[in-house]
C-alpha cells in the first residue's frame, strides 16, 4: 500500500492570501526570516486579513537561514505565552521549516529533537494549532512538504525531520508575492525546484500520482525558468505553482542523490542550495542512466527534445539544463563555482561518506558506494562526463 498527502487545501494566483480573512480562531502567530516580507507590504496584508478574520497577531521574526534549535525554542517560547490556534509561516524554506518544528514542541513541549527526527513517528499535531504556509520565494515547495530542517549550532547537527503531521493544513501560493524575488534567487530556488521534479520522477518510491504532478511542473519549467529569471511576471507566476506541484510530488515519492551531496556539501563550500542542486543535476543524470535511462528519455520525449535513441534522449535532457544554468549564470563545475582544489580533495572523503548516509540516497534510482559518489564528486568538480 502507498501514500500520498498534500495539504488539505490550496490557494492560488494573484491575491490568493486575502483567503487568511477567513480563517476561523482566535489567535495567530505569524513566523518570518528578515525584513524583506515588511519592506514589500506583504506582512502588513497579511496582519490585516487576520484582523479582519477577528484573530489577534503576534510576530515571530529574524528566522535565519538553515534555522537553528535555539530560534525554534524561542518562538515556542512565544507560543506558550501567546497560545495561538494558527500558525502561519511566511517566507522561503527557512521561516516556514522553523514555524512547523515551533509547531511541534509548542504541541508536546516535553518531546526532544532525537525524538522528532525518527522518521514519520511524530505525536498527532492539531491539538492546539493548525498551519498555514505562505511561500514568497519560488523552490522549496515546503509549503506543501512533510520535512523540516534545523541545525543545532552548538554541535553542527543538523535535525531532518519527516513526518506527514507536519505538512501543512493550508498553502496559500500567492503569485504577487515572488515578483521582487532578485534574478539569482529566481535562478537558484528555481534550480532547486526543478531537481525536486527530476529527483521525484525518477524516484524509487514513485507513483502515479507523483509522477503526475512531478512530468507537469517540469513541462511548466522548461517553458517559463528562463523567462522568469529574465523578469516576466507571467512566467513568474506560472514558475510559482510549477514549484507547488514539485513540492508535492516529492514530499510523497522523495528524492535522490543531487539532493544528498548538496546538503553535505552546502555549509562545507558555502553553496546555495539551489545553486549546488543546478551544478550537480547534469552529473548525476549521467550516473543514473545506467537504472533510470528509459524515465529520463521519457522526460525528454514530453518536453521535444531531440535523438531517436535512449542515449541521445537523455544527452538532450542534459544540456538542456546546462543550458538552463548558462543562461542564469550558474557554474557548471565545483571549480567554476570557485572551490579550490585543495579545499576539495582535503574534505573529498568527508562528503563523499556523508552524502552516501543521506537519507534521499535510499530512493535514488541506481545504488552508490563511497567510492563511487568519490568519483562521482570528481566528475562535477572537474567537469568530466560520468562513465561508471
Amino acid at each position: 500500500m502507498a501514500r500520498f498527502t498534500i495539504p488539505r487545501d490550496v490557494y492560488f494566483g494573484e491575491g490568493a492570501i486575502g483567503e487568511l480573512k477567513n480563517l476561523n480562531g482566535k489567535r495567530a502567530v505569524i513566523v518570518i526570516g528578515g525584513g524583506s516580507i515588511k519592506r514589500s507590504g506583504a506582512l502588513d496584508k497579511i496582519e490585516g486579513y487576520l484582523k479582519e478574520a477577528g484573530m489577534e497577531t503576534k510576530l515571530i521574526e529574524g528566522v535565519e537561514s538553515d534555522p537553528s534549535v535555539d530560534t525554534v525554542m524561542n518562538g515556542v517560547k512565544v507560543m506558550k505565552e501567546f497560545e495561538p490556534d494558527w500558525i502561519v509561516g511566511v517566507g522561503g524554506g527557512s521561516p516556514i521549516d522553523a514555524a512547523k518544528a515551533m509547531w511541534i514542541f509548542y504541541e508536546y513541549p516535553e518531546f526532544t529533537f532525537e525524538e522528532a527526527t525518527k522518521p514519520f513517528s511524530l505525536p498527532t499535531l492539531r491539538t492546539k494549532a493548525r498551519f498555514v504556509a505562505i511561500p514568497t520565494t519560488s523552490g522549496t515547495g515546503t509549503e506543501v512538504t512533510s520535512f523540516s530542517v534545523i541545525t543545532d549550532n552548538k554541535t553542527g547537527v543538523k535535525y531532518p525531520i519527516a513526518d506527514y503531521n507536519i505538512t501543512p493544513d493550508i498553502a496559500i501560493v500567492d503569485t504577487d508575492l515572488v515578483q521582487t524575488m532578485s534574478p539569482t534567487l529566481v535562478a537558484h530556488t528555481g534550480m532547486d525546484a526543478l531537481t525536486h521534479a527530476f529527483e521525484a520522477y525518477v524516484s524509487k518510491a514513485r507513483t502515479v500520482f507523483t509522477d503526475a504532478l512531478a512530468i507537469k511542473s517540469i513541462e511548466m519549467m522548461k517553458e517559463n525558468l528562463v523567462k522568469s529569471f529574465e523578469g516576466n511576471k507571467n512566467a513568474r507566476n506560472e514558475m510559482h505553482l510549477a514549484q507547488c506541484l514539485a513540492g508535492m510530488s516529492f514530499s510523497n515519492a522523495i528524492l535522490g542523490i543531487v539532493h544528498s551531496m548538496a546538503h553535505k556539501t552546502g555549509k562545507i563550500f558555502n553553496i546555495p542550495h539551489g545553486c549546488a542542486n543546478a551544478i550537480y543535476l547534469p552529473y548525476v543524470i549521467q550516473f543514473n542512466k545506467k537504472a533510470a535511462g528509459k524515465i529520463y528519455a521519457d522526460i525528454a520525449r514530453r518536453l521535444g527534445l531531440a535523438g531517436n535513441s535512449e542515449d541521445e534522449l537523455v544527452s538532450s535532457l542534459i544540456e538542456m539544463i546546462r543550458d538552463f544554468n548558462r543562461k542564469m549564470n550558474i557554474p557548471l563545475t565545483l571549480r567554476e563555482f570557485g572551490v579550490s582544489e585543495q579545499d576539495f580533495n582535503d574534505k573529498l572523503e568527508e562528503i563523499a561518506t556523508t552524502a552516501v548516509s543521506d537519507p534521499c540516497t535510499g530512493t535514488n534510482p541506481r545504488e552508490i558506494s563511497v567510492e563511487e559518489m568519490k568519483k562521482l564528486f570528481v566528475c562535477v568538480y572537474y567537469g568530466k562526463k560520468v562513465d561508471f
